[in-house]
């Protein structure tokens, strides 16, 4: 396996051309927001001397930039049923920080990709798709940050949208070196080291593999790969050392998600058991204890839950759907209240077409959350769950103080 430098000429980016069994594989390292990128992307198109083009992404994210009208196309209910509307919530909050970077530098983050798409079309030649699933590797970096650090993680997302402070001059510089996903996810975590394996790592692992099965299942004799220009080292890397022996197993190895551990599965359920057990502690010693633990456990679980429902401006009829709810569903780990509520919420008042059409502008902006019924029902989702599970703890805490004699 033989590394050949060329195109230099065309300009400065950073270029790999790599020799694997006789076919050739050309890796251009962009930054995900210079123009420059995608204006030699264009130029090494339009040479002819590519048979296929691999870009830096999964389906979901080609599909959204083919179709930016998909995502009106949405099921929202659906969504919520299926458990997703945090994965949702989270992406959106993703595209809100982009987006506002791109207003800021005048070029939208991932031009390159789009040009690639749209040249190689038109040129005929074949668009690979070769990196991971996004909701995979969003879900792989949820499993691999300690629990603790989860929450973090996911307001430091909803403080993004809150935010209106412009990017800074390191924020831009990292960018122009590395990964979009990975600068955007590093203004959100403590500990970067965290964020590495799920979003570097295992990405250069997964593109390398799925270069490697192009090349040899197509017969591919040249492929142009477009990159981010921090994943040019890991890929080159693996390439020249054969570290790949087989792509299609190492694929499906980073393409599966991770069990959460075990007493976090069993958690909730001892919770359940050791609330259950103080009501019936409580009946035992009294009637009148009994039914006072009863009258905390609604008015706080119920409560705060329907506090949550109510900031993100539900439905009447919603909020006291979460008040009802959430009580009963706590105790009942498998149905969440937001699910509850939210679903309500759709039913009551179901999203119209203008508000998935204006979804990409309306989240770039706190205002633009509670206005779009699309992303409002996120919201009542997230925070009827969180009232919820904090008035779980709280009431729970209260239960005990009665039956220590509080």
């Amino acid at each position: 396996m033989n590394e050949l430098t060329t195109y230099n000429s065309v300009s400065t980016e950073p270029l790999k051309t790599i020799e694997i069994d006789g076919a050739h594989i050309t890796i251009l390292g962009t930054a995900h927001v210079s123009k420059a990128s995608a204006e030699m992307v264009q130029e090494l198109i339009a040479t002819g001397k590519f048979d296929a083009i691999a870009v830096e992404l999964c389906p979901s994210r080609h599909k959204a930039i083919v179709n930016p009208e998909l995502i009106a196309q949405m099921d929202l209910f659906q969504v919520i049923k299926r458990g997703q509307a945090s994965m949702v919530a989270a992406s959106l909050a993703l595209g809100a920080f982009q987006q506002r970077m791109a207003e800021q530098l005048g070029i939208e983050p991932g031009a390159e990709m789009r040009v690639a798409i749209k040249d190689a079309t038109e040129a005929g030649l074949p668009v690979l798709l070769i990196d991971r699933e996004i909701g995979i590797t969003l879900k792989r970096i949820y499993r691999n940050v300690p629990w603790w650090k989860r929450f973090g993680i996911f307001g430091g997302l909803l403080a993004s949208i809150i935010s209106q402070e412009k990017v800074s001059a390191a924020e831009i510089e990292r960018l122009k070196e590395g990964d979009v996903l990975e600068s955007t996810f590093s203004q959100f975590s403590e500990d970067e080291k965290d964020l590495f394996k799920p979003l570097i790592s295992e990405r250069d692992e997964y593109m390398s593999a799925h270069l490697l099965k192009e090349s040899k299942e197509n017969n591919y004799q040249h492929i142009l790969a477009i990159i981010g220009a921090g994943h040019l080292k890991g890929i080159t890397q693996l390439l020249e050392t054969k570290t790949i022996k087989n792509p299609n197993e190492t694929i499906s190895q980073l393409d599966i998600i991770p069990d959460s551990s075990n007493w976090l599965k069993y958690f909730p359920w001892v919770i359940v058991a050791l609330i259950l057990t103080g009501f019936v502690i409580g009946f035992m010693r009294s009637t009148e204890i009994g039914k006072a633990m009863l009258f905390d456990w609604v008015l706080i679980n119920g409560g705060l839950s329907a506090l949550g429902a109510a900031i993100a401006f539900a439905h009447p009829l919603t909020i006291i759907t979460a008040f009802l709810a959430a009580p009963l569903t706590s105790l009942n780990p498998t149905i969440g209240a937001g699910m509850v509520v939210a679903a309500v919420e759709t039913f009551l008042r179901k999203p119209k077409v203008s508000d998935f059409n204006q979804l990409r502008s309306d989240v770039t902006h706190l205002k633009g959350w509670w206005h779009n019924q699309v992303t409002r029902i996120l919201l009542i989702f997230l925070l009827s769950t969180l009232g919820s599970a904090v008035g779980t703890y709280i009431a729970g805490f209260r239960i005990y103080d009665r039956l220590s004699g509080g």
